[in-house]
């Protein structure tokens, strides 16, 4: 068994495998899209090979002039028999390739709601997760996908607080206030593993390479001129998203999310956003209901594997 990065002369091979769609993300199309715009390399790219034969493929995603991917967005695989002990040894040799001191990947799955009805989306998602397991994916978060469209209506606009453009360092600073009781996983794994200040300045540097535009960024005050919590309206390959909102939490509790999302909204909307989506945990049921609330819809749910944070 060979382990290798992908090349150029297994383009045709790729594609055949993605055509498994399974519970991969990939498509023919994305594949496409995302090679030619960085999001997807063959240096990132590693497959299974036997006897000049490949085997099993395993698609990462990352953000285009990084150094190395962040998540795992497809495992393929072409062998007969279990396919767990062939994608283990991918993915270990794949996590070992990385840098020293790079954050812990994830895998992450797109699923329609009602993926637990469906047998086959089952056993899918079952094995891929064991395969992850093996090496240390072991965390599981479950987050709601939430979508709004104009047709939806836009949410009243607020009128109780103020949204100001800050510098950086006034985000890095809400970030740790904010992050301080947060119901985010993702959050928790990053503080665990730099430091409330080391991942605020990490989440802050990732929503800067996003594709959203820097100057939508917004602080929230009162009207006494108390800062109140922050958002961050952005967008990725698949359009605009609500990157990140949060109150800090002495106010919690005061409704004040739904003022915050509800003026993303509006903001991204004067844009020319014809779809905005957000994800939340499971767990964070405040947000899910102030999503509810603005006007978006649950349509899916995202689940992503993880190193649980030490």
């Amino acid at each position: 068994m060979t382990i290798r990065n992908t090349v150029e002369a297994d383009l045709d091979t790729i594609l055949a495998l993605i055509e498994q769609k399974s519970v991969n993300t990939v498509t023919v199309e994305r594949y496409r899209e995302y090679v030619a715009a960085g999001y997807y390399k063959h240096d990132w790219n590693w497959v299974v090979e036997e006897n000049g034969a490949i085997q099993a493929l395993a698609i990462w995603w990352g953000v285009p002039g990084e150094n190395h991917p962040y998540s795992i967005d497809g495992l393929y695989y072409a062998g007969e028999g279990d396919p767990v002990p062939v994608w283990t040894e991918l993915l270990k040799y794949a996590v070992a390739s990385r840098p020293a001191g790079a954050e812990p990947p994830e895998y992450h799955f797109f699923l329609d709601s009602d993926w637990q009805d469906k047998p086959d989306v089952v056993a899918a998602l079952q094995t891929r997760s064991q395969a992850a397991a093996a090496v240390g994916m072991s965390g599981i978060t479950d987050r709601l996908r939430y979508e709004w469209k104009p047709e939806y209506g836009l949410p009243e606009r607020p009128t109780r607080l103020k949204f100001d453009p800050a510098d950086d360092e006034a985000f890095v600073d809400v970030f740790m206030r904010v992050s301080v009781g947060s119901l985010d996983a993702a959050t928790a794994r990053e503080i665990a593993r730099l430091g409330v200040e080391g991942a605020a300045r990490e989440e802050l540097a990732m929503y800067k390479s996003m594709r959203g535009d820097r100057d939508w960024w917004r602080l929230a005050h009162d009207e006494t001129g108390e800062l109140v919590g922050f958002h961050l309206p952005s967008a990725n390959a698949g359009g605009p998203v609500v990157g990140y909102l949060g109150i800090v939490p002495e106010h919690r509790g005061k409704g004040l999310i739904n003022d915050l999302l509800a003026d993303l909204t509006h903001q991204l909307a004067e844009t020319g956003a014809e779809n905005i989506r957000a994800d939340t945990d499971f767990g964070n049921i405040p947000m899910a209901k102030s999503f509810e609330r603005q006007g978006y819809r649950n349509f899916a749910v995202r689940r992503v594997l993880a190193f649980p944070e030490n």
